[in-house]
């Protein structure tokens, strides 16, 4: 099973080896709404957090050698859901992203890039699983043996493969300003695990990506109100930075029979 570090619910440290829980770090963000929603918890906390890691291990077996790789939707909003929508209705040809055993991943069938990053939290390091090598393809990873994390690489690889227009997730306002100036429309951007980031780097989201998650962002909450072309959510909201950005979330709206939204009503505490 080897060994997978995230950072999860509240920006914690979590570290798995071999199928256990290892290491569990206190949280900077102590409640979300979402996980009071979806999963009944009041607060983030070492305690918890591990149960629920645990819990996901034991359900679909993140990080685990028997990892399910396919998944129905799981989030209204989630970039997942997003990303699969904009897949198959032919706006992107292509999803790179990153996830547990197998790394940064080119993905192109909509239930494999919703199974593979519809419940997992930010993964800083990952080992191989042989399931999900095997459904996903070998050929579509950066290094089956190693599985690394880079998303400029995997970006240069799917475009190697010949694929013309590719969704990306990025954690880092650096490889957005880098892929945007390199690439141009060609790659839709999706801002990820944006929880404490500088309001530098805010704007330089807001400047080179499609698509932002707000997380437990400050940042990202604030400049949306000059910024946005577009919110769903109203807790921890989805932005549009883009036309782009904007046309796909409308389209996940329309698909879910909702409207666009221009309140908060509930957000993660604190803020960072």
């Amino acid at each position: 099973m080897g060994r997978h570090v995230m950072e999860a619910l509240g920006k914690s440290r979590v570290v798995m080896e071999d199928g256990k829980v290892i290491e569990v770090s206190e949280p900077v963000v102590k409640y979300c709404p979402l996980f009071r929603k979806h999963r009944g918890i009041e607060e983030l906390n070492e305690d918890t957090i591990r149960e629920n890691i645990r819990f996901r291990m034991d359900t679909f077996g993140m990080c685990c050698d028997d990892r399910d790789v396919r998944m129905s939707y799981f989030l209204s909003f989630g970039i997942s859901e997003i990303m699969s929508l904009a897949m198959s209705k032919g706006i992107i040809d292509a999803v790179v992203m990153a996830a547990d055993g197998c790394g940064t991943c080119i993905l192109t069938d909509p239930e494999i890039i919703q199974g593979m990053g519809g419940r997992i939290s930010a993964i800083v390091e990952t080992s191989p699983i042989e399931k999900v090598l095997d459904e996903i393809g070998r050929d579509n990873v950066l290094d089956p043996e190693k599985v690394p994390i880079d998303t400029r690489a995997g970006v240069e690889k799917a475009f190697s493969m010949g694929y013309k227009r590719l969704a990306v997730t990025v954690a880092f306002a650096d490889d957005a300003e880098y892929l945007r100036k390199r690439y141009g429309d060609a790659v839709v951007i999706f801002a990820v695990h944006t929880t404490g980031i500088s309001r530098e780097d805010t704007v330089r989201y807001y400047d080179n990506a499609d698509v932002i998650t707000a997380c437990a962002s400050k940042w990202i909450r604030e400049l949306a109100k000059d910024r946005a072309t577009i919110q769903a959510g109203t807790k921890v909201p989805v932005y549009g930075a883009s036309e782009l950005g904007a046309e796909i979330i409308r389209m996940k709206l329309d698909e879910l029979g909702k409207s666009p939204d221009d309140i908060l009503d509930e957000s993660p505490n604190p803020l960072i």
